[in-house]
C-alpha cells in the first residue's frame, strides 16, 4: 500500500478509537488524528535503506519495521519521541496506544497486498501475505477519505470513523470472495489441461477488483493469464500508440475466454541449464529470496561479456517493462558473476548498474 493511504488509515483509526470524553492527560482529538497518521507512515521509514543499494531495499523493506515481534519497541520508541516533540506536555501513556493501532493497521495494510510482509522479522524472512488488494487502490483509499471527511462534518461522534472503517473491512472481505474465486478459475483451468497438482495464485491488478492475474505455477513453466470476473465480451484492444494504461486496462479477459500462455522458468534449449545453475547460486541468493515467479528475462552477449537476467512475474502488467528485474554478469568462462539491476532510461533504452557486494 502506498504510504499516504497508510497514513491515512491511521489518522481514520485514531478517530474512531477516540475515548468518548477524554481525560486531562490524554490526547485531544487534533493531536491524535496526527499522532495516528504518523504512526501509520512510519513502518515505510525503511526506504533509507536505498541508500545502501536497491536489492538490498528490495530484500529487507517490509521487515522490521513492519515486524508485529517489533511492534511493542516501536510504539515505545515514537511515542517518547512524540512525549519530547510536545515538551512533556503529555506522558508517553498518552501515545502509545495510538502509535501501536497507527503502525498495526500499516503491517495489516501491506499483508493484503502481493509483495508480502516479514512479519516476524528479524526473527524469519517469511512474507506473510494475504493478496486481495493492489499495492494502488483508489477504492480503498477513497472510502478512507470519505470516513475523515464525513468525521470531520459530524465532529460529535465517531460513528462516522467507525463506519467508515466497517466498510473498508467489508470492501476487503469482498476482495477475498473475487480472490477466491480467481483461485477456482485457475483450478479449474488446471483440471481441465491435467497439470500437477498445486498452489494456484491469484494476484490482484489494478484499475478494478475484479481484475486478477492468475498464475499456476509446475516445474519447468508458469501457466498465466489475465482475467477479469466481471467482463462477458472480450474487450478491444486499443491502437498501435495508445497510452500504456489503456493497453493494461483492455488486457483482461473474461475466464470463458482467458488468454493462457506458458513462460518457461529459465528459458528454452541449450542456455536454459546455464540459467538455472545461475538462479540457484549463491550470487543471486538475495533475489531469490524475494522473487515469488521468477523466470528468464533474457541474455545478453556482448563483446565478451555475458549476462543473465531474471524478473519476478509476480509484477507483470501489459504494455509496462516489469520492475525488479536482476541478473548477473561476468567477462569469460572462468570469471566470477557480479549482480547487476536492468533498468530503462529516459528514453527506453535498457542500461544495467551495478550492486555493491
Amino acid at each position: 500500500m502506498d504510504t499516504l493511504t497508510h497514513a491515512l488509515s491511521g489518522a481514520l483509526l485514531a478517530r474512531a478509537t477516540e475515548p468518548k470524553d477524554p481525560r486531562p492527560d490524554q490526547l485531544p482529538r487534533r493531536a491524535r488524528l496526527w499522532v495516528g497518521f504518523w504512526a501509520a507512515a512510519f513502518p515505510d521509514s525503511d526506504f533509507i535503506t536505498r541508500f545502501i543499494d536497491p536489492l538490498t531495499y528490495l530484500t529487507v523493506h517490509r521487515g522490521v519495521t513492519h515486524s508485529v515481534v517489533m511492534l511493542p519497541l516501536w510504539a515505545l520508541g515514537l511515542s517518547l519521541l512524540f512525549m519530547l516533540l510536545v515538551r512533556g506536555k503529555y506522558s508517553w501513556r498518552a501515545f502509545v496506544g495510538v502509535v501501536a493501532l497507527g503502525i498495526g493497521i500499516h503491517i495489516a495494510g501491506d499483508v493484503i497486498t502481493a509483495f508480502g510482509t516479514m512479519i516476524f522479522a528479524p526473527f524469519s524472512v517469511w512474507r506473510a501475505q494475504l493478496p486481495t488488494t493492489f499495492i494502488i487502490d483508489p477504492y480503498f483509499t477513497a472510502i478512507i477519505v470519505a470516513g475523515l471527511v464525513a468525521s470531520a462534518v459530524w465532529k460529535l461522534t465517531r460513528k462516522p470513523a467507525v463506519i467508515g472503517l466497517a466498510v473498508l473491512a467489508a470492501y476487503v472481505g469482498f476482495q477475498g470472495v473475487l480472490h477466491q474465486r480467481a483461485v477456482a478459475a485457475g483450478e479449474n483451468y488446471a483440471l481441465r489441461h491435467g497439470l500437477v497438482a498445486g498452489t494456484v495464485e491469484a494476484i490482484p491488478q489494478p484499475f478494478s477488483p475484479f481484475h486478477w492475474m492468475i498464475v499456476i505455477p509446475q516445474k519447468d513453466e508458469y501457466h498465466m493469464a489475465y482475467v477479469s470476473l466481471w467482463r462477458n465480451e472480450i474487450p478491444e484492444f486499443p491502437p498501435e500508440g495508445a497510452h500504456w494504461l489503456r493497453q493494461v486496462h483492455a488486457s483482461y479477459y473474461p475466464v470463458r475466454d482467458a488468454l493462457w500462455k506458458q513462460v518457461p522458468r529459465f528459458g528454452l534449449g541449450k542456455d536454459a541449464k546455464l540459467a538455472e545453475e545461475l538462479w540457484y547460486s549463491e550470487v543471486l541468493s538475495s533475489y531469490r529470496n524475494f522473487a515469488l515467479f521468477p523466470a528468464l528475462y533474457g541474455m545478453d552477449r556482448v563483446q565478451g561479456r555475458l549476462c543473465v537476467w531474471f524478473n519476478d512475474l509476480r509484477f507483470a502488467l501489459a504494455g509496462r517493462n516489469m520492475p525488479f528485474r536482476y541478473g548477473a554478469c561476468r567477462t569469460g568462462k572462468d570469471a566470477a558473476w557480479r549482480v547487476y539491476r536492468l533498468i530503462n532510461d529516459d528514453s527506453g533504452q535498457e542500461i544495467f548498474e551495478a550492486i555493491p557486494h
